[in-house]
């Protein structure tokens, strides 16, 4: 399986072995992507206590090396100022200029009306929105640069791929920042498809529903079960397979969609 052989992807918010993001570097390594991966323990731990490890990332880069491809990591907060650009050239200096941006990070705690702060709406802002929108604007900027430099060997065209949390599918009381600013990313994602066209860099989104990534208790997966037609919940693979085509030359025609790939849920 080597539709990805010879890419560079930068996968965002690979902390843990359970997270959609593990799943999603070991399909793009599974199909020979060099990937590069960002993680921050510091936020995970709270979080997901059980599944997160200080020291998990570099393991993880061995098991991704197995596959006969490069891979590297390092600690970013996308919240703070100027992590986009010193992200991505990290990734240039030790496995190559990325063609593959898949935006997984994303900054969420449940509050309702009674509990929202200013302080809780600029924690979700800066990851999701600003954290998102300029790795995206970078990404894309460093390649038009690469393009502009090469004229006479044309570098591929890029992928940028997001994720979403099912905005515009119904309302997600309880989590008013998380809902809004991750809506705020389907927005950008149409609009950048177009800006980016001409350069044949493609954004896509994509909304896995919900997703037994290691949040799930066994009331919350018994209440939703009911809910999958085909019987199960979601699971980080069902994810990670359709962004792996969205990062291959397959998917070189699908520009601007927000893909909820559910299971009928």
């Amino acid at each position: 399986m080597t539709k990805l052989h010879g890419k560079t992807a930068i996968v965002t918010g690979t902390s843990r072995p359970g997270g959609i993001g593990a799943a999603i570097c070991r399909a793009l390594a599974r199909e020979g992507a060099n990937v590069f991966f960002t993680h921050l323990y510091d936020y995970d731990k709270t979080y997901y206590p059980d599944d997160a490890s200080e020291s998990w990332p570099d393991l993880f880069a061995g098991e991704l090396s197995q596959f006969g491809i490069q891979a590297a990591h390092m600690k970013a907060d996308l919240a703070a100022p100027g992590s986009a650009a010193r992200s991505l050239e990290e990734v240039r200096k030790s496995v190559g200029l990325p063609t593959i941006l898949v935006n997984n990070a994303a900054y969420s705690v449940a509050a309702d009306f009674r509990q929202l702060n200013e302080a809780l709406i600029d924690a979700h802002c800066a990851v999701n929105i600003r954290g998102t929108f300029m790795l995206s604007a970078e990404f894309a900027r460093m390649l038009e640069a690469e393009q502009s430099a090469h004229p006479s060997h044309p570098v591929p065209g890029g992928r940028i791929i997001n994720l979403t949390s099912g905005q515009g599918k119904g309302p997600m009381p309880g989590n008013l920042a998380y809902a809004a600013t991750k809506g705020a990313i389907s927005v950008f994602t149409e609009s950048l498809a177009v800006e980016l066209a001409p350069l044949h860099i493609t954004v896509n989104a994509v909304d896995p529903g919900p997703t037994d990534s290691g949040w799930m208790s066994d009331e919350v997966k018994k209440a939703l079960l009911p809910q999958f037609p085909m019987g199960r919940i979601g699971l980080p693979d069902d994810a990670a397979r359709l962004i792996a085509f969205l990062a291959s030359d397959d998917s070189r025609w699908i520009t601007g969609q927000i893909i909820h790939s559910r299971g009928g849920f």
